[in-house]
């Protein structure tokens, strides 16, 4: 027998007085400031796939202090003025960790507003979880007690892709750098001469070029092809890729691309063929993490209709990597303390399908396997629709693919 619509009525009064009076544990919220349109949205909105993917396997464990963990979303349209409008708009939302990962000048800007907040409200800081953001300076000049780097440095990719490449015996005596003219391009660009001597190759010609401003490369691919070289080493991201890619493969262009993010989506489909042989430096290969792999693979595809690839790996762990810390910490109050998290962090070892992976406490870089992968129609999981895919010819592990702590870093840490 059903209750009566008046007793039903009643029910519910209760219901919400109980609901009113319970004593639950307040959430913790995460905000992701990220590009979520205009011409980097393609990347932006990965981020965003991956971290709500994360957050939903820590949640399912029981989140934090008997409550979900909440995400917000803010959209900084690609641009550093934006993000810095973000970020404040966050911590007033009530966010205590912000994540972000495209772009490293955006992320020179998320780091430096959380550090100026920390320094302005002791007791209310915030954490920045970069997923992405791979320039030196954030784990050197700007590393701070605040901010972590969940996805590797230019030093370690471009260290992995020559040492691999060399080792293919693929790399050549005769190398480009082109690369996006602001601190992470910058960086790539003097990995590659710094690794010649090792790399056993000369830096013919160096170019750095507007970031993401540019619609056609094809001035680009001439020079390369006048340059006369075997290998061109790119950090180009988003479009930047996309289209030095569409121009390379409209030009013919007859040379091998080591590249920091040539698995990006659609990057395979628009040089089609001409992608066959170039070269890769990722944080996650699936058919070279194996069994453990294709399980995260296939439950990422369940939930968000494609395999993970590109940045969404790394963010995904970055979650799985909170989530281990805040098992370590208490609630003060129904509120974190952001302080006892970053201790706990720094202590964290995280077992991913790749291998083990570790925040390192002198700089918050973390140390994390490394695959270098070639584009072959070999390759177990094809890519973009097409029959090529990404083939691992080597893995390196968390140690080996390490650099050193830069002398500019110089984490204080709260008395």
């Amino acid at each position: 027998m059903y209750p009566s619509k008046k007793l039903f009525a009643c029910l519910l009064v209760l219901c919400g007085v109980f609901f009113a009076t319970a004593s639950f544990g307040a959430s913790l919220k995460v905000a992701i400031v990220e590009s979520l349109s205009g011409p980097q949205a393609s990347t932006g909105l990965l981020y965003r796939t991956a971290t709500q993917y994360g957050l939903d396997l820590v949640n399912e464990k029981g989140g934090w202090n008997g409550q979900p963990i909440e995400l917000l979303e803010y959209d900084n349209q690609g641009g550093v003025t934006g993000a810095s409008e973000k970020v404040k708009a966050a911590i007033a939302d009530g966010a205590q960790i912000i994540v972000q990962g495209a772009s490293s000048a955006v992320g020179g800007q998320v780091t430096e507003d959380v550090r100026k907040h920390n320094l302005r409200n002791p007791g209310k800081e915030v954490i920045y979880m970069n997923v992405g953001a791979e320039a030196m300076e954030l784990t050197g000049a700007k590393a701070h007690f605040h901010q972590f780097r969940f996805s590797p440095n230019a030093e370690i990719r471009v260290k992995a892709l020559i040492a691999a490449m060399k080792e293919a015996d693929v790399l050549g005596s005769r190398v480009y750098a082109m690369n996006q003219n602001y601190s992470w391009g910058m960086d790539v660009e003097k990995a590659v001469v710094e690794n010649a001597d090792d790399g056993g190759y000369k830096v013919v010609e160096k170019t750095l070029h507007d970031t993401n401003k540019i619609q056609d490369f094809s001035p680009y691919v001439a020079k390369i092809k006048a340059a006369d070289v075997d290998t061109v080493i790119t950090g180009n991201w988003s479009n930047d890729l996309l289209l030095l890619m569409k121009a390379a493969q409209s030009a013919g262009l007859d040379v091998r691309f080591g590249t920091a993010f040539l698995d990006q989506p659609g990057n395979i489909a628009n040089a089609g063929e001409t992608a066959l042989g170039h070269y890769v430096a990722h944080p996650f290969n699936m058919e070279a993490a194996g069994k453990a792999g294709e399980e995260f693979g296939k439950e990422y595809k369940a939930k968000t209709g494609h395999y993970p690839t590109y940045v969404e790996p790394q963010t995904v762990f970055a979650m799985n990597m909170l989530g281990e810390a805040l098992k370590n910490v208490k609630a003060e109050g129904d509120s974190l303390k952001v302080n006892d998290l970053v201790v706990a962090m720094e202590k964290v070892k995280y077992k991913s399908p790749m291998g083990e992976m570790s925040m390192r406490s002198e700089d918050h870089q973390v140390l994390l396997p490394v695959a270098v992968s070639v584009v072959s129609k070999d390759a177990k999981f094809k890519v973009d629709g097409t029959d090529m895919g990404f083939k691992p010819v080597k893995v390196l592990s968390a140690e080996e693919a390490a650099a050193p702590v830069q002398e500019a870093t110089n984490i204080k840490r709260p008395k």
